[in-house]
């Protein structure tokens, strides 16, 4: 991956996008940012779940599972299906579950652990 090469003579509109582009990157890294709401998107990376079946996995009262889904959806994150009186929840854009799971393998995953090994 090549990194943007900023120099003095950059123009106006180049460095506004570069600008725009910076802000939404740290809208999403302060989402990232709460330890349950990571673990949420963990957890949503493997397929779409239920608010129970969260609760059941991170063993949180269903009170803090929705506060954090609900400012998940709030930043577009991630996206809901409604089944009968079943909500489901998902991942939005599938950029993020390439990013939770450069995480996963930076931070979670256990050392000697591969793709072919799993």
């Amino acid at each position: 991956m090549a990194l943007p090469h900023l120099t003095a003579d950059i123009t106006h509109d180049q460095l506004e996008s570069f600008m725009t582009k910076a802000r939404a990157a740290s809208e999403l890294l302060k989402a990232l940012s709460h330890e349950s709401r990571l673990l949420i998107l963990c957890i949503l990376s493997r397929g779409e779940k239920t608010v129970g079946e969260i609760e059941a996995i991170l063993n949180l009262q269903q009170a803090v599972v929705s506060q954090q889904l609900a400012r998940l959806r709030m930043d577009e994150l991630v996206k809901t299906r409604r089944d009968g009186r079943q909500i489901y929840y998902s991942i939005a854009n599938p950029g993020l579950t390439d990013l939770v799971s450069v995480l996963y393998k930076m931070y979670c995953e256990p050392t000697g652990v591969t793709a072919e090994s799993r």
